[in-house]
């Protein structure tokens, strides 16, 4: 429809990881959201870069992780000086990013006609 996510990256190592990507959109169509992720939980790709666009909507929140819940563990959040998010965009921050990252969740606002 009118949204999209754009995940771009580059990264090392890792063999046939399998990873995951979901966009959605709220009944009322409100909120858009995407995730990206490996299912598995911890990712041994070596990432450099990574950001993660919206289109046709401004963010609300976002959150990388390190590593994703799998069984009894939990997601573990990155550090907040490790990326930054702007009103489109989730990406590494140059020189603090530790090179992990096995999720990240956008969840947009989208533009609502006024009545």
């Amino acid at each position: 429809g009118d949204y999209g996510c754009t995940f771009t990256y580059s990264a090392q190592g890792g063999t046939n990881e399998q990873w995951q990507m979901n966009v959605g959109v709220s009944e009322d169509n409100g909120l858009f959201s995407c995730s990206i992720w490996r299912p598995q939980g911890k990712s041994y790709l070596f990432f450099t870069q990574f950001k993660a666009e919206v289109k046709g909507a401004k963010i609300e929140y976002a959150m990388a992780y390190s590593q994703a819940a799998v069984g009894a563990q939990s997601d573990i959040p990155l550090k907040q000086e490790e990326f930054e998010i702007t009103e489109t965009a989730v990406s590494h921050r140059e020189g603090k990013f530790r090179f992990e990252l096995s999720k990240l969740m956008i969840v947009a606002k989208t533009p609502r006609d006024e009545l």
